[in-house]
């Protein structure tokens, strides 16, 4: 995988440790029973939620929907007098959940579906009865102006490229449990399902090295969308460019024809930035559907709602 820094859209890379921890056997058992031994301690404590948590939600990148939304839901459930909300990145808000699930503590981060730490983890998302994040999100593919009569060829595959999202977590497991690049771990789903990739490329025509630049944000759903369809078009000699950007970037890149597709438009979580640019890209419609976006906990956390981390702090 490629990448390199653009002065037109402000390329960065951001990478964070990611902690991940996993039992077997009787360790389950045992885990299961820390878990509530914990919590049991804290409630016998008097310990309120807030409390065990500083009173600070995990967030990512700041500026992104999720981060807005979470901030309109501490106002909407009277959280204002003591939560916030802590603006980081998509790795490290994981990292930090890993780390507080190791060791058996309470945590809460805003969380999106989907995304590989479902698979990992036993999580939920706490009820929102308010619909401060919404009914859920579909991720659209956009591209610049000009890219179909441009690259006539290569265009079918990104305009035809969807999946679930089952799929697109099945490449970040891969890329999570077998410590592979996410680039392995797309090329080695690729290469396992052929006949969805066949109907990507129904109708594509085989490249000359010609070179297609992607733009996209450090999130696991970007990274695992991104690479695939760069495997697929690498398959048909087409030469390929990802370059990693902060979120309002993404779409600069393609409203300035600095870049010539993107996968992770999250509707209408980005709302506001689609709103800037739209009369400056194409939008080929949604390449995911039925996602998911919140603030979410542990399973063994004994909280089910965004009112509980209110009402227990009371």
């Amino acid at each position: 995988m490629n990448f390199k820094k653009n002065q037109l859209v402000g390329a960065i890379g951001m990478t964070a440790l990611l902690a991940a921890a996993t039992a077997c056997g009787n360790e389950n058992d045992n885990t299961a029973e820390e878990n509530t031994n914990n919590n049991g301690e804290a409630e016998a404590s008097g310990e309120s939620i807030g409390e065990q948590v500083d009173y600070e939600i995990v967030g990512i990148d700041p500026g992104t929907g999720i981060m807005d939304n979470a901030e309109i839901a501490i106002e909407e459930y009277d959280l204002d007098e003591n939560w916030s909300v802590l603006s980081s990145s998509g790795p490290v808000m994981t990292a930090e959940l890993g780390e507080a699930i190791d060791n058996e503590e309470p945590v809460v981060v805003t969380g999106w579906q989907p995304h590989w730490k479902f698979m990992e983890y036993d999580l939920k998302f706490l009820e929102d009865p308010e619909l401060v994040f919404g009914e859920g999100e579909d991720i659209h593919t956009l591209t610049r102006t000009g890219l179909e009569e441009d690259m006539p060829g290569a265009f079918p595959v990104i305009d035809q490229f969807s999946w679930e999202m089952s799929d697109m977590e099945e490449v970040m497991m891969m890329a999570e449990e077998e410590d592979t690049e996410v680039d392995e771990a797309a090329r080695q789903w690729v290469d396992d399902n052929e006949d969805m990739v066949a109907e990507w490329t129904e109708g594509a025509e085989e490249g000359d090295g010609e070179l297609i630049e992607f733009t996209l944000v450090n999130w696991a759903d970007a990274l695992a969308a991104t690479n695939v369809v760069s495997e697929v078009l690498k398959d048909l000699n087409y030469e390929t460019d990802l370059v990693e950007v902060m979120i309002d970037a993404m779409y600069t890149g393609l409203a300035t024809d600095g870049a010539d597709a993107m996968f992770a438009s999250w509707l209408p979580g980005q709302q506001q930035y689609y709103d800037e640019y739209e009369e400056d890209f194409v939008d080929l419609g949604p390449n995911t559907e039925g996602t998911r976006l919140g603030l979410v906990v542990p399973e063994y956390m004994d909280i089910d709602s965004i009112e509980d981390l209110r009402e227990l702090e009371e």
